[in-house]
């Protein structure tokens, strides 16, 4: 029988745990196994048996859907991770796997959509291996022939902060996702990892993918859409590539949609260190008019269709604008090279989004864009976390209990070899004293306030004046601190008044000013790094 593009998951049919894990095992062998001739001829029933009986030697989370892991650590030439030769491994074009997570807050399992051409490869060509490691999520392409890692990247989705939500603990879900990397010559392996309770990255789902399948599609899609060239710097695989698509304009209102990205993103490479590293980003916008002006608002009762179906109101946080349609952005934003992806929301309501590797969403006409802009591109290119603790969001905040994976947090369980010890100064104490009970208090009142202006749906103008109410207080409050601008670790993040600690008393990831702190600056030019060299 000949070998297609998609291996499926044998386990899937099975009905009993140790029956499962026997053939979770033979998925394992079958990804190790380049030849795969075992398989090609069916499973037999002897070596269902044999695998049987080998179960009871391998740990297995049902929880983790797809795959097993041994105890002993099988490893059979997968982790070379020399530099990697990028015409000796891929073409220039980039492979789209397409996929839908679907899940609970205890188990999440995988099924593959398609897997197509996303046009011409945008990335690095020498930076393929992500030695950042940011991300709940992680993903590496390995050859098959060679066994050597070829291609990685850390991630976040959707279904990640879903996982987190109460909804989660009561219903499943199913999200559309998915990774692109450059096309490769061979045969292929995608592994997906996630960090386990101890922030280490285990398996869990595996496929291979034969880049001559007929279940693989070469073609590219015909573009449709107008691009507009905001920044162009180069050539994209050795720049951090930005494309902006807009959500709720339509065609009359084209003009308005340029320039709200031209200021937006004049805004964002005005800020360091954007502004240093502008010269390594390229920037073009994708015109996709709308029907009808604004986007879907459930919460005051506003319902739209638009063509990306950009909503606020998810997991019923009302500011947080998002779109569950990846494949429709995925399609049109493949129409020019991106590493990154904004989606700007022709509303004035307060509220945006961002996600690690997967877009960023800003409300245009809000008094507070430019700060939305730059504030959830810190969470979508690398990964920040907030450093805000008095608003209220939809995740259920872990109890503290490791380190986080985030640069700009720590739980400081070892405060003399601090995370960002090396742009701290010496002579600033750990923990670092700030005024913060005050600025608590004050804190928790203004989301009192907020909560209570939005129950009553007042205008938006009256929501921003509370929030430039919020940035004097607060500009007054920093003032008066004897270790403002100073690196050390102020009490106070990651949604938690009390355990995590943040590199600087000020943020743009804490607060609506807009400026980053040395810790994130620094792990954005990181990021950068792996773009533009």
């Amino acid at each position: 029988m000949k070998s297609v593009g998609l291996k499926p998951c044998f386990a899937a049919i099975c009905p009993t745990p140790t029956l499962r894990s026997g053939l979770l095992i033979a998925n394992t062998l079958l990804d190790f196994s380049p030849k795969y001739n075992i398989f090609r001829s069916g499973l037999n029933i002897q070596f269902l048996l044999f695998l049987y009986c080998l179960a009871p030697f391998f740990s297995f989370s049902q929880n983790t859907g797809n795959k097993i892991q041994p105890i002993a650590a099988v490893t059979i030439g997968a982790n070379d991770k020399s530099q990697v030769i990028f015409e000796n491994s891929f073409l220039d074009k980039t492979m789209r796997l397409d996929f839908y997570h679907s899940g609970t807050s205890t188990e999440e399992h995988f099924a593959i959509d398609q897997i197509v051409s996303d046009g011409k490869w945008p990335g690095s060509k020498t930076q393929l291996i992500d030695n950042l490691k940011l991300g709940p999520y992680f993903f590496e392409v390995t050859d098959l022939r060679t066994g050597k890692f070829v291609y990685s990247r850390g991630f976040a989705n959707i279904f990640g902060e879903w996982q987190t939500t109460p909804e989660a603990d009561k219903t499943w879900g199913t999200f559309h996702e998915s990774l692109r990397f450059p096309w490769p010559k061979e045969e292929i392996r995608v592994t997906i990892k996630k960090r386990d309770s101890k922030n280490s990255f285990q398996t869990i789902w595996t496929t291979s993918i034969n880049p001559d399948s007929r279940q693989v599609n070469p073609a590219d899609l015909t573009p449709t859409h107008k691009v507009d060239v905001i920044l162009d710097h180069g050539p994209a695989a050795q720049k951090l590539d930005l494309v902006v698509m807009g959500d709720g304009y339509t065609q009359n209102e084209m003009e308005k949609f340029r320039k709200d990205v031209k200021r937006l993103t004049d805004v964002l490479i005005n800020t360091e260190p954007f502004k240093t590293r502008m010269k390594d980003i390229n920037i073009r916008a994708i015109e996709t008019p709308s029907e009808t002006t604004g986007v879907c608002k459930p919460h005051p009762g506003v319902f739209k269709r638009t063509p990306l179906s950009v909503h606020y109101g998810s997991f019923d946080s009302e500011r947080y604008a998002l779109t569950y349609d990846n494949r429709t952005i995925r399609d049109i934003a493949s129409e020019v090279p991106y590493d990154f992806m904004v989606i700007l929301v022709n509303e004035r309501t307060y509220g945006g989004g961002g996600i690690y590797n997967l877009y960023t969403t800003v409300s245009a006409d809000n008094k507070f864009a430019n700060y939305i802009m730059v504030h959830e591109l810190g969470h979508h290119i690398a990964g920040l976390a907030d450093e805000y603790y008095t608003s209220a969001v939809a995740y259920e905040v872990p109890e503290i209990t490791i380190e986080p994976w985030e640069a700009n947090i720590t739980a400081l369980f070892d405060k003399n070899n601090l995370k960002w010890k090396s742009l701290a100064d010496p002579e600033t104490p750990v923990p670092t004293p700030w005024n913060k009970e005050v600025f608590d208090k004050f804190g928790y009142q203004i989301q009192k306030e907020r909560d209570s202006l939005r129950s009553a749906k007042v205008p938006e103008n009256i929501m921003e004046n509370l929030f430039d109410r919020q940035l004097n207080k607060e500009n007054e409050l920093f003032s008066k601190e004897k270790y403002q601008n100073k690196v050390g670790a102020f009490e106070g993040g990651g949604y938690s008044q009390y355990g995590l600690y943040r590199p600087e008393l000020d943020c743009i990831m804490y607060t609506r000013h807009i400026k980053f702190c040395k810790v994130c600056s620094n792990t954005l030019e990181a990021v950068i790094d792996e773009y533009a060299k």
